[in-house]
């Protein structure tokens, strides 16, 4: 069945129904009384030859069906949306354009809240849709494709477009009963002989996990999560070290009773970059979410050390060649 053969703003009650789960609730939403979208409703169950909302007590679920069908077809909306609003000029004020990020738990966890603030100040009408890191998304350009950003450490090497955007350090985080704390510090000997728990995302070592190389020690990995955040969590009541971000250990030490102590070696800088893909460069939207996140980033950053200045003077928007299109 062609499309011309469909009413396509079916599919927009079908999004309302399919994430209200309640034909008042979607009428509401789509400001059309409930006999028109119980209206759409019956349509839409002969369209697919499938009930789609079935009542158990008194609330409705979805089908399996539905189910399926629920992120196509928000898939789908949004397609439809960001071609019909796509312009050669960006209103901030009265868009209600929808951005995907990729981003680590670290990020989620330090950025996300002043990152809304300042959408919600200045475009109170953009959606954005935040997902996490899942493997293999870090070793291909596939993903760049699909999302408007990825904020990513460097030291991937994801094709594209890329800018740093935010700085941080490494510490260590240990039950503060260690009994190998001494003066609230940790050796490089303690580091070598203390089982580990470590971040697990994609097929890199992090900053620090290569300072440990470079000082010939090998860490004794007891624990991996997929993510930062929970490391100050697994960490307490044990005898376990974690090296996370400074900013994450801050903001979990004082509900996960750790303690946050520097690393037995110099400060090992940790830059956060934005990648994206060449063909959103010059889009007016995509460079005001660039420079939203650009903004956000330099707020949370205090006066940079030294070797972190150096490190990152050179990579500023920096654009690598044209990809191939993906098959």
């Amino acid at each position: 069945m062609g499309l011309g053969a469909i009413d396509l703003n079916l599919l927009v009650a079908l999004e309302a129904l399919l994430e209200e789960k309640n034909v008042t609730h979607a009428g509401v939403r789509l400001s059309t009384s409930q006999s028109a979208m119980s209206g759409s409703l019956a349509r839409l169950r002969r369209h697919f030859n499938d009930e789609l909302l079935v009542r158990v007590g008194r609330e409705y679920e979805l089908t399996p069906l539905a189910e399926r069908l629920l992120p196509v077809v928000q898939a789908s909306l949004y397609k439809a949306e960001e071609a019909l609003t796509l312009t050669r000029r960006f209103d901030p004020q009265r868009s209600r354009q929808r951005f995907s990020l990729v981003m680590s738990d670290y990020v989620m966890t330090v950025l996300v809240e002043p990152l809304l603030r300042v959408i919600a100040q200045e475009a109170p009408g953009v959606r954005i849709d935040f997902h996490p890191i899942v493997d293999g998304q870090l070793e291909t350009e596939t993903h760049l494709r699909c999302h408007d950003l990825m904020l990513v450490p460097l030291g991937y090497q994801l094709p594209g477009v890329s800018e740093a955007v935010m700085h941080d350090r490494f510490v260590c985080l240990v039950d503060p009963g260690n009994p190998r704390l001494a003066d609230g510090r940790l050796s490089l000997r303690d580091l070598a002989e203390m089982p580990h728990a470590a971040c697990a995302i994609g097929k890199s070592l992090t900053p620090a996990d290569r300072q440990l190389e470079t000082l010939g020690i090998t860490p004794r990995v007891q624990v991996t999560t997929p993510g930062f955040s929970v490391l100050p969590l697994v960490v307490t009541g044990t005898d376990l070290v974690a090296l996370v971000p400074e900013r994450l250990a801050r903001r979990y030490e004082s509900f996960a009773a750790c303690a946050v102590v520097p690393t037995p070696f110099p400060d090992v800088p940790l830059i956060e970059a934005m990648y994206w893909h060449n063909n959103r460069h010059a889009d007016p939207a995509h460079r005001w979410l660039r420079e939203t996140v650009r903004r956000v980033g330099a707020a949370l950053d205090e006066p940079l050390p030294r070797e972190i200045t150096a490190a990152d003077a050179s990579h500023g928007e920096h654009a690598f060649p044209e990809l191939p299109v993906a098959s």
